[in-house]
């Protein structure tokens, strides 16, 4: 990236608003809107993204930057009237990062920046407590030397627990001031060895290197697993926050908390937070000392405790919306560190966006946009069944804070190593930690839930948790959690590593021994077993109805559900479904039925080849009307025949040997030894790219005719039945116009037939699929010949790329998705630039052949949140999927719809 000689790279808080996210990070620009709003905030200057993004290309800081930090600096000292790292009376910093999108413990923060050797002596005096000093320039070492420096921060929490052990005690604060100057000097000559140097006691050097650190944190291995799972763009770089310290670790009358406006678990209004008294910032986050409720803090101190409501409901009028909030009292002083937009759970999402609404903050469209097709999914997941248990059943060994809502069962790993190991090896696992760190990230992500006995709702296990919709129970205190080795103790249970538990983030209960699961309030309201509007209805059924009802109101795409059969197709119907976008007949012929497939497929002669058609058409034709009859005045699109042959034919080694051992014992079967002949013959080496599709109805005559047949005359028994049949007939993987036509022109003459025969206008349709390259780039011909295109983007995407799906997402995506090649599989959400550059030609090659081209995705794309976005932007008529996602896709097309019209309207 090249520098603008004019560029600026600092900003004052009182220069900035929320609105500059992209250049302050969130964190900047909320202090500068909490400034601009007469907040609280201590002083301070933010360092831009920008500023980052040069630093990652060049390896180099601005040429200018040093001199805006230095004339912000100046300016800071003045407004303080201190210097920093001033012997005698210190001004003392904190530098924090800070990206757009909050990335909680994912990037480095370094506090008490300024104190040395010389200057804790000063902050004694000033402060008239000489143990706080100490403590304070304990926690500066400790940090620089892991942030900065990269030594292990283990052997700094070694020397710590060792004081604490000499001392018998077993926290921090009863660490006396004699105490701290030991660890100082033992926390220094563990700097001086690890990182080969002393530690810094020039204050400004001090701040450089962390605004370097904090730069360099961008690219950590945590933070770019942490992006990659939250779908954080690479390039935005971080921002960095320098802040004049307030002092939550003064004593009895200072501390520190979290708070939220709402219940990030549930919305539910009320006092949210944990609070630490004589203590600093990172002490709550981290879960290190259990913190109080932040109710508790009325008592302590109700001045503070007042004016921190009085905030909150301010700052909650001003976002319009769940903010989270940290904070620090410094002797009876309040003060704002940070705000935010507050991560919140699936549940509470919904809650909190009706409960706005009511509350006149937000409009319904605003409402739509607060949720999403994921956190709606992870509502529909199965729950406890509490009234399960008793002898022989799970155990409830006790319980924690509710911190992140779900059912998670799985074997007990006690570290990330484990957790991703066994979760690779296909096992569901629950990681059990006192308290997790950054470090501990890709276990938490390959873990069903997370377990910890320190922390509160605010701790990280909880924010990260809550963030990636995992499961989470915090601060079960009676759980004592042996780490080394490999063991959690209750009372007089021991449980191993390996052993099954489950952990309700609900309620905040763990079990040992697996727990029964039940459907969902959410799933027993989309199977309308559950009325919204009833009396005793629960109230997030109701948020979610109130929702669901408004994206179905304002959504243009129609969505249709992937079913083959009436069970299937009966429940798409409950779940909301428009009609069925895709019927794969090919899941008709299994099962007894494939020996009729076999004899089609070995018939020498019309006449065998006729007989086994015969067999087949009346059990197609019962499939059809059974299909017709649930979903009766719905269309439903019926793909013919598509599966690769292999699929229809006995595994080729399999029928060698039991051909071979026949013949050893002189007994071999004739109809085996044809079978094995065909199977030889059409053996392939790639079936997904050989006889499949249009290519194996036109090779094999008189199947795609059968099938028409028995659509046709499905349709009609049902039309003379008084039903409403709707069918379309798509024919699968044509690749080119002459394929079609030729497949089209039968079929017109087998439903010609069975209208003059049944004495009914059908009024089928025709169309294909697109799912080959060649029929996007040839799709105004192709449309010549098809009254709709259904896009199938799954085989389109293995054939842009160039891979079978089963064979690289087992071999080498892992690998893809590390190194940031791939953001996501393209498989689970549309490439947009290769995939989607192909169905945006398609569409409007297509349409201008035939402007009343109906268009629509049967891919599992269909059902993917991204990806319903991107199939409304291009102009699709509707989207297909499984029956469990209509719901999602129903979402989403709302919410996409509501979108391009704010957009519009801007």
């Amino acid at each position: 990236m090249s520098e603008n000689k004019d560029q600026k790279f600092v900003y004052d808080f009182t220069e900035g608003n929320r609105d500059l996210k992209d250049l302050l990070g969130g964190k900047g620009a909320n202090l500068a809107e909490m400034t601009n709003l007469g907040l609280p905030v201590p002083p301070g200057f933010t360092i831009t993204t920008e500023a980052c993004k040069v630093y990652l290309d060049s390896g180099e800081a601005p040429a200018d930057l040093r001199e805006e930090v230095s004339a912000h600096l100046a300016a800071l000292e003045a407004k303080m009237g201190k210097k920093l790292g001033q012997s005698d009376d210190p001004l003392l910093v904190s530098v924090r990062s800070g990206a757009k999108f909050s990335m909680p413990g994912m990037m480095d923060t370094v506090l008490n920046i300024g104190l040395s050797d010389e200057s804790v002596a000063g902050l004694a005096t000033q402060a008239g407590n000489e143990r706080f000093a100490w403590d304070s320039y304990r926690r500066l070492i400790q940090m620089f030397g892991k942030t900065v420096l990269d030594v292990d921060g283990e052997l700094f929490e070694e020397a710590l627990d060792e004081a604490k052990a000499a001392k018998k005690v077993t926290v921090d604060t009863d660490l006396d001031a004699a105490d701290l100057k030991k660890l100082v000097t033992r926390f220094k000559k563990i700097v001086a060895k690890q990182a080969g140097r002393e530690f810094p006691q020039d204050a400004r050097e001090q701040l450089d290197l962390a605004v370097e650190a904090v730069f360099n944190s961008w690219n950590t291995d945590r933070a770019k697993l942490y992006r990659r799972q939250e779908r954080i763009p690479s390039d935005l770089g971080t921002a960095v926050n320098i802040c004049s310290m307030v002092f939550g670790n003064l004593g009895p009358d200072s501390g520190t908390g979290v708070a939220f406006t709402r219940d990030p678990a549930t919305g539910h209004a009320g006092v949210y937070g944990d609070y630490l008294q004589n203590a600093q910032g990172e002490d709550v986050v981290a879960g290190i000392r259990n913190t109080v409720p932040l109710a508790d803090l009325e008592t302590i101190d109700k001045v503070s405790y007042d004016q921190l409501m009085t905030i909150m409901t301010t700052l909650e009028n001003h976002y319009k919306d769940l903010c989270d909030i940290e904070f620090t009292i410094e002797r009876g002083q309040l003060w704002m560190l940070q705000t935010r937009v507050g991560k919140r759970t699936a549940g509470a999402a919904f809650r909190i966006a009706t409960q706005l609404v009511d509350q006149g903050l937000i409009d319904e469209a605003e409402a739509l946009q607060r949720v999403n097709g994921a956190q709606l999914a992870q509502l529909m997941f199965p729950r406890f069944d509490e009234s399960a248990g008793g002898k022989g059943g799970p155990t409830l060994l006790g319980r924690g804070i509710a911190a992140s809502p779900g059912a998670a069962v799985g074997k007990a790993v006690f570290d990330s190593y484990t957790a991703v190991k066994w979760s690779r090896s296909g096992e569901k696992v629950i990681l059990i930690r006192r308290e997790t760190n950054p470090d501990d990230l890709d276990g938490m992500i390959a873990s069903e839930g997370i377990l910890t006995s320190r922390g509160g709702k605010t701790s990280h296990a909880a924010v990260v948790a809550r963030g990636m919709g995992k499961t989470c129970v915090c601060g079960a205190e009676d759980l004592e959690v042996d780490t080394k080795r490999r063991r959690m103790t209750v009372g007089g249970t021991v449980v191993e590593e390996g052993d099954v538990v489950s952990i309700d983030g609900s309620t905040g209960k763990v079990y040992l021994g697996e727990v029964p699961v039940v459907p969902s309030p959410v799933v027993e309201y989309f199977e309308g077993r559950m009325h919204a509007g009833a009396d005793d209805a629960d109230e997030l059924v109701a948020a979610v109805h109130r929702i669901m009802a408004y994206a179905d109101r304002v959504r243009r795409l129609r969505v249709r559900a992937n079913a083959d059969n009436a069970e299937d197709a009966l429940r798409a119907r409950r779940f909301g479904a428009q009609g069925i976008g895709l019927c794969r007949t090919e899941h008709m012929f299994l099962g007894e039925r494939r020996e009729l497939v076999e004899r089609l497929i070995l018939a020498d002669t019309d006449d065998e080849r006729e007989e086994a058609l015969s067999a087949l058409l009346p059990l197609q034709k019962k499939d059809f009307v059974e299909l017709f009859e649930a979903m009766d005045g719905l269309p439903v699109t019926v793909r013919l025949l598509d599966p690769p042959l292999h699929e229809f034919l006995p595994d080729i080694t399999e029928l060698s040997v039991r051909v071979a051992l026949a013949e050893s014992r002189k007994d071999a079967n004739e109809n085996d030894l044809r079978l094995l002949q065909a199977v030889h013959k059409l053996h392939e080496q790639n079936p997904m790219l050989g006889l499949r599709g249009v290519r194996l109805g036109l090779v094999i005559p008189g199947l795609f005719k059968m099938q028409v047949r028995a659509i046709a005359e499905a349709a009609a028994e049902r039309k003379n039945a008084k039903g409403d049949p709707r069918a379309e007939i798509m024919v699968p993987l044509v690749g080119t116009v002459q394929e079609l036509e030729i497949v089209r022109d039968e079929a017109d003459t087998v439903i010609a037939e069975v209208e003059a025969a049944t004495g009914t206008d059908l009024k089928l349709t025709i169309g294909t699929m697109i799912e080959l390259p060649r029929a996007a780039l040839t799709a105004g011909q192709i449309a010549e010949a098809a009254q709709f295109f259904s896009f199938g983007t799954n085989d389109l995407t293995q054939t842009v790329w160039g891979f079978s799906r089963d064979d690289v997402e087992a071999s080498f995506f892992t690998a893809y998705l590390e190194k940031g090649i791939f953001g996501v599989s393209p498989f689970e959400t549309i490439d947009r630039d290769g995939v989607g550059t192909l169905v945006r030609s398609a569409v409007e090659a297509g349409r201008a052949t035939r402007p009343d081209l109906k268009l629509g995705v049967c891919g599992e794309h269909g059902g993917d949140p991204e990806s319903v976005h991107f199939f409304h932007e291009v102009g699709l008529d509707y989207v297909s999927c499984s029956p469990f996602r209509i719901p999602v896709a129903r979402l989403e097309a709302g919410r996409a719809a509501a979108e391009s019209k704010g957009s519009d309207s801007r």
